[in-house]
């Protein structure tokens, strides 16, 4: 198995994404739980962007990592500037961070006419910069963006921005899919050209999800000769996102069969995206692939009875392995198997012809037809269950009810009361 390393840039990046705001404490604690899960990189910011940027590296400098190194992330020199005198390379120093990811321009349409400035002056720029931050120890990472782009108008000078990076002593490579529209065939060729032009590199991948292909095209530039990964947790960033990590880790070591320092906790992905949903005030998606709630959810009844014989017939990967579980979901499209499965959680055990299942099923079809939903509410259809087998005990009896909506003139705002009247045991 060939090592693959993760490199995070949910703080960075991921911040970038449209109602994204992580604190300063915050911003710690996603730190230390990517370092625990064993996350390689992990990036902090981009050190001339803000104070709290700064003020994480700051918050960092005491605390000691269990694995992962910490990235400040910034660009290469400005066309008017020596290395020396460049206020962000300066900041990257000012972190205190041993490691320096840079970008560099590696498309002529940004160099010309974002950048303004001639081509070979911003190959000198990213030789300059990382010879500068190398000279200064640290381990430089170079994020070549937009390379793909840049490959398809001009190749020969996109691979020349590479090899001013490595002649200059970068570490890693990483060709990057900013705009995030590049086809995974197109990934593939490129990566199996940059990794012939440069056989003993560290060659990594940073895409984009604009085309809904950022995870299969990490996955793809891995096949192709990547040994860095660089993403977000959930998938976090501008636009439509950064390659998602939740869904490239369990891919790389489930799939790929890579090693990977995280590959033992692989069981807390589930977990440690939660908890990452639940600093950055989102609700996660159902639909998440591995760790989504209803990644392992079954709800027709030819599905729910072949899991239960073949887990493997309905789910690529054992649910347990990414911290995940599987669900039966209760709908008018169930069968034996769900009602057996499912009453089986509760601790009833049914033979498959028993007429209580055909009792709940006829039962459950009845109530979805009248607008009733149960395949998220298990409580109510534990209550359905009772109900049919004569079991269930009523908790009150409804005496009834009142609901008053008044508005006392223009300028007030409406207001609404509810009364309940209820028997509970007398």
């Amino acid at each position: 198995m060939k090592k693959v390393t993760v490199y995070d840039t949910t703080l960075r990046d991921g911040a970038q994404g449209e109602g994204i705001n992580f604190s300063l404490p915050a911003k710690v604690r996603i730190a230390r739980s990517l370092d625990e899960f064993g996350i390689d990189y992990i990036e902090g910011g981009f050190a001339a962007s803000n104070p709290k940027d700064m003020a994480f590296f700051e918050e960092m400098r005491p605390v000691k990592l269990k694995h992962a190194k910490l990235a400040a992330f910034g660009s290469t020199r400005r066309a008017k500037f020596k290395a020396e005198d460049d206020p962000g390379l300066a900041a990257i120093l000012q972190t205190g961070a041993p490691v320096a990811t840079l970008f560099g321009k590696s498309w002529l349409l940004h160099v010309e006419k974002v950048l303004h400035t001639t081509a070979d002056e911003n190959l000198r720029m990213i030789a300059d910069s990382v010879r500068y931050l190398k000279a200064k120890g640290l381990e430089v990472i170079y994020d070549a963006e937009h390379f793909f782009d840049g490959y398809l108008d001009n190749p020969e000078y996109a691979m020349q921005t590479l090899e001013a990076a490595a002649e200059a002593g970068a570490d890693a490579l990483v060709p990057c899919d900013t705009n995030g529209g590049r086809l995974t065939s197109e990934i593939v060729t490129i990566m199996a050209e940059v990794a012939k032009r440069f056989p003993k590199a560290v060659l990594g991948i940073h895409t984009h999800n604009d085309a809904e292909l950022a995870v299969a095209n990490t996955l793809a530039a891995v096949e192709a000769g990547a040994s860095m990964v660089q993403g977000t947790m959930n998938g976090y960033g501008e636009r439509t996102g950064n390659a998602n990590l939740c869904s490239i880790i369990p891919g790389l070591a489930l799939k790929l069969g890579r090693e990977l320092s995280c590959g033992p906790h692989l069981s807390r992905l589930r977990s440690l995206s939660l908890l990452l949903d639940e600093i950055a005030d989102q609700r996660p998606p159902k639909s998440r692939p591995y760790v989504g709630e209803s990644a392992f959810a079954h709800k027709a009844g030819m599905h729910v009875d072949a899991v239960s014989k073949v887990s493997q017939s309905f789910e690529h990967v054992d649910p347990a392995l990414v911290g995940n579980e599987r669900r039966i979901l209760m709908s008018e499209l169930s069968g034996a198997s769900n009602v057996r499965l499912k009453t089986g959680e509760m601790g009833l055990d049914f033979q498959k012809d028993a007429p209580a299942v055909k009792d709940i099923l006829k039962k459950l079809e009845h109530l979805e037809k009248s607008g009733y939903a149960f395949e998220s509410a298990d409580a109510s259809f534990k209550l359905l269950v009772q109900k049919v087998l004569k079991k269930h005990v009523p908790f009150f009896e409804l005496e009834g009810f009142s609901v008053v909506v008044q508005k006392d003139d223009a300028e007030s705002k409406a207001t609404t009361v509810a009364t309940i009247k209820i028997n509970v045991k007398g």
